[in-house]
């Protein structure tokens, strides 16, 4: 692609210019001083991401949804930050969607054709069933994959908020969405191989994207997973604990408030610090909007 030299992800990095003369442990000193960089380069972004979270919970409080779209390692990335979601959340499989170029067979072998196609793009979020309520994050290291950048054309289009995740100063990606995150890493060690620290620093970033978005929205009490649901042995232990925890109870105790509130951690919560029945508590909790901290206290 003309220009592509130009772009910071694919510079030589000089401090890995003679990586492949090293001993094996000297090479990852190396990567691993490069890594160290990646935390910093989030960190300048924390005022884009949280605008990005505000967002995203707006939307959410609507009845929108969150998309991500990417192709190859960006679009793997959003593929499983979405995934992870329903198990971390206990969220439905609709609210946070990945979409990569290619389709789930990208997820294990590239598919470099259909990243160059912006219609596609277009085509695939719509094919999901994307509205104007709903939010886009583009998700490109290089800032300028057509795949995503038709995706967020087609998003702007109807209406909906867009957000880029790219490591590209002023990149074409960032010029497009409403809501711009520029982690700025630097070189790879592997010049172009931005599954390394481009990679890594939107990990970062989608995992902060999610994670404060469902704090905002209630499913974080204190830092308990609270939405945690007990459908294998590991699960009721967890589930128990918490209630435990946050409740101040003893784990036994927590067991039969777990049992009475019909395996609602947050239900149980609610029955153990106010000695409310389940109805009372489910109540509480539809009238706090989910959130125990407003349950407790509205």
């Amino acid at each position: 692609m003309a220009g592509l030299e130009r772009l910071l992800t694919e510079q030589q990095n000089t401090a890995s210019a003679s990586i492949d003369e090293l001993s094996t442990e000297d090479a990852l000193r190396i990567i691993n001083a490069e890594d160290h960089k990646v935390p910093a380069a989030v960190e300048r972004e924390i005022p884009a991401i949280a605008r990005a979270v505000e967002a995203v919970v707006a939307a959410m409080e609507r009845g929108g949804r969150l998309f991500y779209i990417g192709a190859g390692t960006s679009g793997r990335l959003g593929v499983l930050d979405a995934s992870e979601c329903p198990p971390t959340f206990n969220t439905p499989p609709e609210m946070v969607q990945g979409i990569i170029a290619g389709g789930e067979a990208a997820l294990s072998r590239a598919a470099e054709v259909t990243e160059d196609d912006p219609a596609t793009g277009a085509s695939d979020l719509v094919d999901r069933g994307f509205t104007g309520r709903d939010v886009l994050v583009g998700i490109a290291a290089s800032g300028r994959t057509p795949y995503v950048l038709g995706g967020v054309a087609e998003a702007r289009r109807q209406g909906a908020v867009t957000v880029g995740i790219s490591c590209t100063p002023d990149s074409e990606l960032a010029r497009a969405v409403d809501i711009a995150i520029t982690p700025l890493v630097g070189p790879e060690v592997v010049a172009g191989s931005t599954r390394m620290k481009a990679g890594t620093a939107q990990k970062l970033a989608l995992n902060m994207l999610t994670t404060a978005a469902f704090i905002r929205l209630g499913y974080v009490y204190g830092n308990l997973m609270v939405n945690v649901q007990p459908k294998n042995m590991k699960l009721v232990d967890r589930a128990r604990r918490i209630v435990s925890q946050a409740a101040g109870v003893p784990y036994q105790r927590a067991g039969e408030l777990l049992a009475a509130g019909g395996n609602r951690v947050k239900t149980a919560i609610v029955m153990a610090k106010t000695g409310a029945g389940r109805e009372e508590a489910e109540g509480r909790l539809a009238a706090a909007g989910g959130r125990i901290a407003k349950a407790l206290h509205g």
